[in-house]
Parts: C-alpha cells; structure tokens; sequence
C-alpha cells in the first residue's frame, strides 16, 4: 500500500524550487554543489509547509527534465534528502516527503510560539500583542457580574448573545451604516467567522479571489475547505488595491467569495481610499460574487492624521446589503485571546449561517461574549483600543528604526497603522531567512506564505510586537540571520533547531 496521500507534479515543483532562488553569489562565496541545492530547496519547502508531508515527489527523470538537470543530480538529492529524514521511498512506491522524528508537521498558517520557547526565541511570527490591563481583567469581571442569569438557561446562542448583538449593531449605526441586530452573528473570532461564510458559499472546488499577499490562516483555511484561490496583486507600496486588475479577475474568473483587508492589510498595512472601495463593490455587484470585507485592523490608525479621514466601511457602498459581508473581531483590537468575532450581513445570509452552525460549533462561548459587551457598553473598549494603538505605534518606531540601522538594504514602507511591517530582504530568500532565524533566535514567517503557489519568496512579514531593547535585539538576530544566508550556511544537511510553522 503507497504511504503517500497526495502527489507534486514535475512542473509544480519545479515553480516552486525557481521561486526560492537566491541572489547572485557575490565573489569569494561558496555554492553548494547542484545535488545540495536541489535537496536543501525541497527540504525548504517542506519545512514552509508549500510541500505537504506524505506527498509523491516527481520521478527522477521528470524531474530532472522539468530542471534541466542531470538525473543523476535528482538522484542524488533524492539520496541525500533520505538519509536527512526527509524524503522514505519505496519500490514500486515512488519516494514522498517526511519529516524527521522530532520535528513538528510543518503547516502554511501561522501558529503562536509556545510560552515555554519565549524565553530563548524572539517571536515575530504572530502579530498579536498582550492583553491591555487592566481592562482585560475589569471586562471579565464585569462578566462574571452579568453571568448569573444566563447560568439559568442551556447556553447555546448559536447566533450571539441578544446584548451582544444589539451593542454591535448600535456600533456599526453610529458609524453610519444602519444596522439591525438581525443582521448580526457572534462568531469564535475572525476566523471562526469566514470559516462559517466560506461553507455557506465557497464549497470545495469553488473560486476564490483573494488578494495577493494576504493573511496566511485564511489562505490556509480556505486551501483546507477545498477553494482555488485566485490571486489578486495589490497596488504598488500602501496605496490598496489596483481595482481595474480586480474587475479584470472578477469579470473573467468569476469567483462565489472575494476576501479582502481594506484597513491597513495584513501584511502589507496598506489603506484602500473610499473609492477604491466602492468602485470594487460595484465590481462585485456586477459580477455576483459576494465580497468578504475583513475589518479586523479597521481600529489600529496610528498615526493621528489618520483618524479624521479613515474611510467608510466598505459595508458603506452597499447599502442594499446584497454584496458585502463585514467580518469584525476583538482579537486583534483588544486581546488575540478574547476570541469574539462576528459577522454583518443581510438577515437572510445571518440566518443561513446560523442555520448552518448547529453542524459546526453551535455557539460562542457565554463568558466572553458577555466580557466584550462589557467593554462596548462601559467606554472600556475604547480606552483599551487606545492603549493597544500607543503600544503599537511605540514598537512600530523601534523596530523600523532597529531594521534601518542593522539591515539597510532592506526594503519597506512605513504602514500609517495596523500590526505589520511588509520587508523586501534586500534580495535574499525569505524561506531561507525563516529558517536561518531560527538557528539565531529570531521567528519570522517569509513572504510566501502570504501568497499562493510560491509567490514573494524575497519577503518577509515583521509584526510590531516588540519595542525597546527586543526590538533592537530582534533586528541584530536578523542580521545575523542574513549573513548566514549570504554566506550560504544555511544550506547544510543539519535540520533547523526549532521549526515552528
């Protein structure tokens, strides 16, 4: 019986291994022989997780044609990768993909780094920041007050608590979008939230446009759900979104769902201006695909400036409410473990979705839905908000000015809010950055995670999660990280110490 459970195509791989490449070599730098490269390039993207374990690699011969190389070369590098662990074979079989014993199942999502790994590990992997006290612990208390009655009844509010809801709607109408409380879902978080909306209209083998780079769980959530993602460039710099592109990919591949960040997007922190936004609702009005406005940073400005003239909601621009979903969430506002999210959409979708949820979760939990409602009814919320945006915009400053003295060919604008830096690594690749700053203690995710198919390999996503001393210690790990690379150090059979996906 074969033990792989999915296959790569010559062609495939061979797009991927020519997206990771490095740089020219500068003089008196050693490359690695071909064998070496082409093993050290697979065990890359199996450690990235753009590889899956247990996947059948290309035959020696297809793959030695796909390259251009000798089959001797694949044949070697197929050697070499199984005496590292990362390749098992089998006669008749084939050779799949493995990781050694002891290293995590590598995935394409962004998982938080352990607590216990903090102490010797600069995790710049998530962009979340700790719980903005007191407010954290006065919300939970403030629930725990309101809990009482509702310990009295079975729990299960598959559509949000009825406070929950109300509170909501009453943001978004002062917001001037005129909301119901019928046109609101409570959601486990963000994700909970699109994982519900991709179900009820992106079943497996729909499309799914998306833009490109954009926030690596959901990519991975809707990869997992069976979409095919069809990516969509953003505009140069922070300028948004190139919508003539969008309605180009709109009109011609006519995606069911479209997933877009208009407020400082994760990663790049761009701002799509008010038209923008509502030339791409027009868009997607036009060609009947349900646009998903995820609004989760829509909070994190920055920069003083910015607060008067944010733009409307995308919600704003469908007033019939027939185009857009609205995606809102606590995580990144608040606290990454208050996992409240929800949903705005017309009561027909929200009763759709939560028809649908009795298969799923059945409901959010009580305690913390009733903590954030504390939050929005008190004025707590909002003194929290601005607490988390003078942290943010603290570390923002010390960490680009830390990556500008110790790494000054790297490329970046500087977001006018939001949690992340989007680098350009002065031409080194990102995978091999990733996983050299895991030998020298710094956790960063590279650019292609972000993208689909391999895109971005010369990127990585710095999130503003730590200021002062770490920052400045984050940015020299990089460094140290870079030369490694430049030196092509990286490229030896020992395993990363750490691998964290």
């Amino acid at each position: 019986m074969a033990q792989w459970t999915s296959a790569v195509g010559a062609a495939q791989l061979a797009r991927l291994l020519t997206s990771q490449q490095d740089r020219p070599a500068g003089p008196g730098t050693r490359r690695p022989p071909a064998y070496r490269a082409l093993a050290d390039g697979i065990r890359l993207l199996v450690l990235e997780g753009r590889v899956p374990v247990a996947a059948r690699l290309p035959a020696e011969r297809e793959l030695a044609l796909a390259l251009a190389v000798s089959r001797t070369t694949v044949a070697a590098a197929y050697e070499a990768l199984r005496g590292e662990g990362f390749l098992e074979s089998r006669r008749g079989a084939g050779s799949w993909t493995a990781v050694p014993a002891g290293n995590p199942i590598p995935a394409r999502g962004l998982e938080p780094l352990p607590p216990e790994a903090l102490g010797s590990m600069i995790d710049l992997g998530c962009a979340s920041l700790p719980a903005p006290e007191p407010w954290l612990t006065r919300a939970v208390q403030g629930a725990l007050e309101e809990l009482p009655p509702y310990a009295h009844t079975h729990g299960d509010y598959p559509a949000g608590l009825p406070a929950l809801r109300s509170m909501i709607a009453e943001r978004y109408t002062a917001r001037g979008i005129p909301t119901m409380p019928e046109q609101i879902m409570v959601t486990t978080g963000a994700m909970g939230a699109i994982d519900a909306i991709c179900h009820l209209f992106g079943g497996r083998g729909e499309r799914i446009a998306v833009e490109s780079p954009s926030y690596a769980n959901i990519l991975q959530l809707m990869r997992e759900a069976g979409a095919r993602l069809v990516p969509v460039a953003m505009a140069e710099g922070l300028s948004g979104w190139d919508v003539d592109r969008w309605r180009q990919v709109l009109r011609e591949a006519a995606p069911r769902i479209a997933y877009v960040v208009a407020d400082f997007h994760n990663p790049t922190g761009a701002l799509a201006d008010e038209d923008q936004r509502r030339r791409l609702v027009d868009a997607a009005r036009s060609a009947g695909t349900v646009l998903v406005a995820d609004e989760t940073m829509s909070e994190l400005w920055l920069d003083e400036d910015v607060r008067d003239g944010m733009p409307r909601p995308v919600c704003g621009f469908d007033p019939a409410g027939s185009t857009v979903i609205t995606v809102g969430s606590a995580s990144k506002a608040f606290w990454a473990g208050m996992r409240i999210g929800w949903v705005r959409a017309a009561p027909d979708v929200i009763r759709s979705l939560v028809a649908a949820r009795a298969y799923a979760d059945l409901g959010t939990p009580v305690l913390e839905q009733l903590a954030v409602n504390w939050l929005f009814s008190t004025g707590g919320w909002e003194q929290a908000v601005e607490l988390r945006r003078a942290q943010a915009r603290e570390n923002r400053d010390a960490l680009v000015a830390a990556v500008r003295r110790e790494l000054p060919d790297w490329e970046f604008e500087v977001p006018r809010g939001g949690l992340t830096l989007w680098v350009r690594a002065g031409g080194l690749s990102g995978s091999r950055l990733a996983e050299a700053g895991e030998r020298t203690g710094v956790r960063v995710p590279s650019g292609p995670r972000f993208g689909v198919d391999g895109a971005f390999e010369g990127y990585l996503r710095l999130p503003f999660t730590v200021g002062g001393a770490v920052a400045d210690e984050a940015a020299s790990r990089l460094a140290a990280a870079a030369r490694l690379v430049e030196s092509g150090a990286t490229g030896a059979a020992e395993s990363p110490r750490t691998f964290v996906a």
